[in-house]
C-alpha cells in the first residue's frame, strides 16, 4: 500500500496537509475511492507517479500504423455493423485515403452505436494490431471532429498512473494537471541550489512538472526504469528523508538515559567470566570483538542500540547471553525476544544449560504457558526473582511486568514488527529511562545498506563460523532423479546419521505445483518402510511441534519432513542431509538460511536442491549463487542484485516504512551521497531537516525508538 504524504510543507513547523477534496471534481466518492491508491492529499497526487507514457504528440496517416503501435489517427465512419462471430461485437471500419482501420467494441450501449454512423469523422487513439480483416484497434479512445476544426495534438506525452477500480485514467490525469497547476509553486526546495548542481538534478518543482507533462522527446525508457534526472531526485529526497529521520532520532535517543551496566573490563563481571571458561569451545576473535563493543555499549548512561548481523551458526546466541549476564550481575533483568516458539524453547534451552550452574534464575514465557506455570512465571518476572526471561512477543502481552529491565535482546528482528519491538521497549521505562536494547539478525545485509538503512543503530558484524564447522556441500538436482536422493537418505539414515527434506506448501495449490509436505511424507514412508519419519508444519499447535523437535533431538525420529517452519531455531548436529523440494522457488536468503541447519556436528554435510526444469534465469543464478558460496554477506549481495532489497532487510514487516518512489536496489549507488547530504544539511541547514522529514515519512520517532 503507498504511504501517506504529509504535504506541501512550508517553514520549521510545516502547513496541515491540503486534502484531495480541494481539487475540482473530488467529492467524498472519489475521495473514498483515490484513498485505495494511496492518495489522500494533494501532495500524494503529485508524487503518484506515471508508470507509462503514450505518445499523443502528433497524428499519424491510418497507412504509416504498423502491429502493436500506440497512435493518434483521424479517418471517416465507412460502415458500422453488429456482427456475432464468436462473441457479439461492434465493428467500424475508418479510412483517412492512406489506408483502412476497423474499430472492434465488445462493450457498447445502443447510443454509442447510433453515434458511430457511417460519415461521421473521429480522432482515435489506440494500439493497432492485426484483425480477421487487417488492422484492428480493439475499444479504442475517441472523439467526433464532425465540422470542427482539427484538435491540436497533445503538447506532451501523455501519462498512464497505476489506478483502481473507478477511478479512470482520465480523472486521475485531470486531478495531477490540477495539482501542478494549482499548487505546484507552493512546494518548498529545501535542499541546497549547489547540492542539486553538483549531483546534477534538477530541483524539486522541475522534477514533478517533467515526470507528470514529459515533453514529446523526453526519453522514457528513462523514466519508465527510474534513471532519469528527474525520478533519480525525488528518489534522492526520499532516501534522504528516511536517513535524516534515523539521524535525528539517533541523537535523540543519546539523550535519553540508561541504566550503566558495569565498566568496560572484563574483571569486573566475574560470572561473565566463569561462563566463558565453561564454555566446550573457544570464543572466535569476531565473537570477542563484538562482545566488547556491546560491553562498551552497555556502561555508557544511554541505551545501547546495536545491531548484530551474523551468519548462521556464527555465534550470536552465546555474545547475547554474555551480554544477559553483564545485566544480570549488576542487578538488572535481562528479556529475549524470539519470533517463534521453536527458536524460543531452543533459547530457553541454551540459556538455561549455560547460565543457571552459575546461579542465574532463567524462565520462559511464550503463548503455550498458561494456568499455574504461567502465573509463576509472571510473578518470578514481577519479582525480580527471575533474572533473565526468554520467550516470544507473550514477553510484552498485558500482564507481564518486569522489576527491572535492563536489557532487551530481540532475535531474527525482521520478523517482528515495530509496535510489537516498542511494546517490549516500553515494559523497562521507567520515566526518562530506557532499557539497553540488543538486536540481532542471521540475514546479513551489504554494509552500504545497513549504514543508510539502520543510521539509528551502531552495526556490529560476526564474520567468522568457529572452528570445526564444515562447509555444507551442496548440489541441484532435477526432480526425475528423485528415487537417487530417496536412496541417499537412506544410506545416511542407516549408518546412524538424521535427515531433513524440506517442503514450501502443506496443501495442494492449483497455482503451483508444488509436492505438499503431507504427500511427500506419506511418500517417503512408503519408499522407507524402515526408517522412523514424522511430519512438521507451521499449522500444527505448539504443544505437536515441541513434542516432535524434541524427539528429532533426541534421535529417535531419523528423517523429518517440514515446512519452512525450521528456517530458523533448530539445531540438531546429527542431522547432516537436507534435501529441499522445489528449492527453485524459494529465495537465495532463505535457501541459505535452511541449510544452516545442517552442518552443526562432526559429519560431512550436504544439501540437496531438488529442482522442478526447465529452471528461469534468475531460478539457475539462485541455485549457482547456493553451490558456490556459503559466505552470508556474499549471499546477501547477491540475493539483493537478483530480487531487491523487501525480503532481505525485513523491510515488508508490519509497520516498516516502504518507499513510495526510491528503490534501494535502483539507487543503491545514491546512497553514500545521501548520507554526505544528511550531514551537511544537520550541520549548516538544520531548518531544512523538519520539513524534508515531514514530507516523506510519519511515525519516524516511532521507528527510531525501537
Amino acid at each position: 500500500m503507498a504511504m501517506r504524504l504529509n504535504v506541501l510543507a512550508s517553514g520549521e513547523g510545516g502547513s496541515e496537509s491540503l486534502p484531495v477534496t480541494v481539487l475540482n471534481g473530488v467529492g467524498p466518492k472519489l475521495a473514498e475511492k483515490l484513498k485505495r491508491l494511496g492518495l489522500y492529499t494533494v501532495q500524494d497526487v503529485l508524487f503518484h507517479l506515471p508508470l507509462r507514457y503514450q505518445d499523443r504528440t502528433r497524428l499519424l496517416p491510418i497507412g504509416g500504423l504498423r502491429p502493436g503501435m500506440e497512435a493518434v489517427v483521424e479517418g471517416e465512419i465507412e460502415l458500422a455493423d453488429v456482427v456475432f462471430r464468436g462473441r457479439r461485437s461492434l465493428i467500424c471500419r475508418v479510412s483517412d485515403g492512406t489506408g483502412r482501420l476497423h474499430l472492434r467494441f465488445f462493450y457498447f450501449s445502443a447510443a454509442q452505436q447510433a453515434n458511430l454512423a457511417r460519415g461521421r469523422r473521429l480522432r482515435l487513439f489506440g494500439e493497432a494490431r492485426f484483425g480477421p480483416a487487417g488492422l484492428e484497434m480493439i475499444h479504442p479512445e475517441y472523439e467526433f471532429t464532425d465540422g470542427a476544426a482539427p484538435a491540436k495534438p497533445e503538447e506532451n506525452l501523455t501519462p498512464v498512473y497505476p489506478a483502481t477500480t473507478g477511478v479512470h485514467q482520465l480523472s486521475l490525469r485531470k486531478l495531477a494537471r490540477q495539482a501542478l497547476e494549482k499548487y505546484l509553486d507552493k512546494i518548498e526546495e529545501w535542499l541546497p541550489l549547489p547540492v542539486l548542481q553538483e549531483l546534477q538534478l534538477p530541483t524539486l518543482t522541475e522534477a514533478l512538472a517533467l515526470v507528470h507533462q514529459p515533453p514529446p522527446h523526453t526519453p522514457v525508457e528513462l523514466l519508465a526504469e527510474g534513471k532519469h534526472p528527474a525520478v533519480l531526485r525525488l528518489a534522492f529526497e526520499e532516501l534522504l528523508a528516511h536517513h535524516l529521520s534515523l539521524k535525528r532520532l539517533r541523537a535523540h535517543s543519546q539523550q535519553q538515559s540508561a541504566p550503566r551496566l558495569a565498566s568496560a573490563h572484563a574483571n569486573d563481571n566475574p560470572l561473565m567470566s566463569q561462563l566463558i571458561a565453561a564454555l566446550p569451545f573457544k570464543l572466535t576473535g569476531a565473537q570477542q570483538g563484538v562482545l566488547a563493543e556491546i560491553r562498551a555499549d552497555l556502561a555508557r548512561a544511554h541505551p545501547m542500540q546495536r545491531l548484530v548481523q551474523g551468519d548462521v551458526g556464527s555465534g550470536k546466541t552465546i555474545v547475547a547471553a554474555l551480554a544477559a549476564l553483564v545485566a544480570v550481575e549488576n542487578g538488572y533483568q535481562a528479556a529475549i525476544m524470539a519470533p517463534t516458539e521453536l527458536l524460543a524453547d531452543q533459547h530457553l534451552r541454551n540459556f538455561s544449560g549455560w547460565l543457571e550452574p552459575l546461579g542465574v534464575v532463567v524462565v520462559g514465557l511464550s503463548g503455550k504457558l498458561n494456568g499455574r506455570a504461567r502465573q509463576d512465571a509472571l510473578e518470578k518476572i514481577g519479582s525480580g526473582r527471575a533474572d533473565i526471561a526468554v520467550g516470544t512477543q507473550a514477553l510484552f502481552q498485558e500482564g507481564v511486568e518486569f522489576a527491572e529491565l535492563g536489557l532487551i535482546v530481540v532475535d531474527e528482528q525482521h520478523r517482528f514488527g515495530v509496535h510489537q519491538r516498542l511494546a517490549l521497549r516500553e515494559k523497562g521505562s521507567l520515566g526518562s529511562r530506557r532499557p539497553h536494547q540488543l538486536i540481532m539478525t542471521a540475514k546479513p545485509i551489504p554494509r552500504t545498506l545497513a549504514q543508510s538503512l539502520y543510521a539509528d543503530l551502531d552495526v556490529s558484524v560476526i564474520d567468522e563460523l568457529p572452528p570445526g564447522r564444515k562447509p555444507v556441500e551442496t548440489v541441484a538436482i532435477p526432480s526425475a532423479r528423485r528415487a537417487d536422493v530417496v536412496r541417499r537418505i537412506r544410506d545416511a539414515c542407516t549408518v546412524g546419521r538424521q535427515a531433513y527434506w524440506v517442503c514450501p506448501l502443506i496443501e495442494e495449490s492449483e497455482t503451483l505445483e508444488l509436492e505438499t509436505a503431507t504427500d511427500t511424507a506419506q511418500a517417503l514412508q512408503e519408499a522407507l518402510p524402515e526408517i522412523r519419519i514424522a511430519l512438521i508444519h507451521g499449522r500444527m499447535k505448539p504443544p505437536e511441534k515441541e513434542k516432535i523437535m524434541t524427539t528429532f533431538k533426541r534421535g529417535d525420529i531419523q528423517l523429518l519432513v517440514a515446512t519452512t517452519v525450521i528456517e530458523v531455531g533448530v539445531d540438531v548436529p546429527n542431522a547432516s542431509l537436507m534435501v529441499i523440494e522445489n528449492a527453485e522457488r524459494l529465495g537465495l536468503s532463505q535457501l541459505h538460511q535452511l541449510r544452516g541447519r545442517i552442518g552443526r556436528g562432526d559429519a560431512e554435510s550436504h544439501c540437496v536442491l531438488l529442482y522442478q526444469p526447465p529452471l528461469s534465469e534468475m531460478a539457475r543464478a539462485r541455485l549457482a549463487a547456493l553451490r558456490e558460496t556459503s559466505d552470508g554477506f556474499e549471499i546477501a549481495r547477491r540475493d539483493l542484485e537478483m530480487r531487491g532489497p523487501g525480503e532481505i532487510l525485513g523491510t515488508r514487516q508490519a509497520g516498516m516504512p516502504q518507499f513510495h518512489i526510491a528503490d534501494l536496489l535502483r539507487d543503491h549507488a545514491l546512497l553514500p551521497r545521501v548520507q554526505q547530504v544528511a550531514e551537511l544539511l544537520l550541520r549548516e541547514h538544520p531548518r531544512s531537516v523538519n520539513p524534508i522529514v515531514r514530507r516523506w515519512l510519519s511515525g519516524a520517532e516511532t521507528y527510531g525508538n525501537v
